[in-house]
């Protein structure tokens, strides 16, 4: 990959940077959320489920301008966390979160519907011989669940590396900081000449984007077939 330049590369390594991130760390409270709507009934539920799937109704734009609201420096949340030194607005970081939240619904959504197939006697079996609720989800629904958990990774991770609205609206378009693969290929297309370079980024995206759900087929099946020789 010679052919791309120095910025390209730039563009390239953030988007990684930024989607692995965005991943990592909207995974824990993903497999938590899908396990709530999927198994537990309380009040609220019906808000819950609507928040989490706000981003996928909402225009990305809109996502952006709530983001800086609530994280601007002199935003609620954002001025709470300038006093411990960390800033969101305009920097990787915040770009980060701005994937999270855009890819949050998608890797809820696959991980409750994993869960969701689960045979619920299995856990009410495990239940009555005396085990916690936590080492039931450890030991029983856990272990079925992996290849959900792994297809919403791989969807939030692919969302992520394609973020664009709520990327530029938080963090604006920055090269080396905040422009990520999406953003560097907007920018390109704005200058004359530019379509060889956004033509380039484009084929690189497509690339990752594919190479990431091949990846996840192919580990799902392996997880899949591993779990069903553990029950033979």
């Amino acid at each position: 990959m010679s052919w791309l330049s120095p910025s390209d590369w730039q563009a390239v390594l953030l988007s990684l940077k930024v989607a692995g991130w965005a991943t990592a760390l909207s995974l824990p409270p993903g497999v938590f959320i899908a396990y709530a709507l999927a198994r537990w009934q309380f009040p609220g539920r019906a808000v819950v489920n609507g928040l989490v799937h706000l981003p996928l109704i909402l225009p990305p734009v809109v996502t952006g301008y709530l983001l800086l609201i609530g994280f601007a420096p002199n935003g609620v949340i954002g001025a709470a966390l300038a006093k411990l030194g960390i800033t969101l607005a305009f920097t990787w970081r915040g770009a980060a979160l701005a994937a999270a939240v855009m890819a949050f619904p998608l890797m809820v959504r696959a991980i409750r519907l994993a869960i969701e197939a689960v045979d619920p006697k299995l856990e009410q079996a495990a239940s009555t011989l005396g085990a916690s609720r936590l080492w039931v989800f450890g030991t029983i629904t856990l272990p079925l669940i992996v290849p959900g958990i792994l297809a919403g990774a791989i969807t939030a991770f692919a969302k992520a590396m394609g973020e664009f609205g709520a990327t530029i609206t938080f963090v604006s378009n920055i090269p080396g900081q905040t422009q990520t693969l999406p953003l560097a290929i907007y920018s390109q297309l704005q200058v004359p000449g530019g379509e060889a370079s956004a033509a380039r980024l484009a084929a690189v995206s497509v690339t990752l984007a594919l190479g990431a759900l091949l990846v996840s087929e192919w580990l799902a099946r392996r997880i899949a077939a591993r779990i069903a020789g553990g029950r033979g």
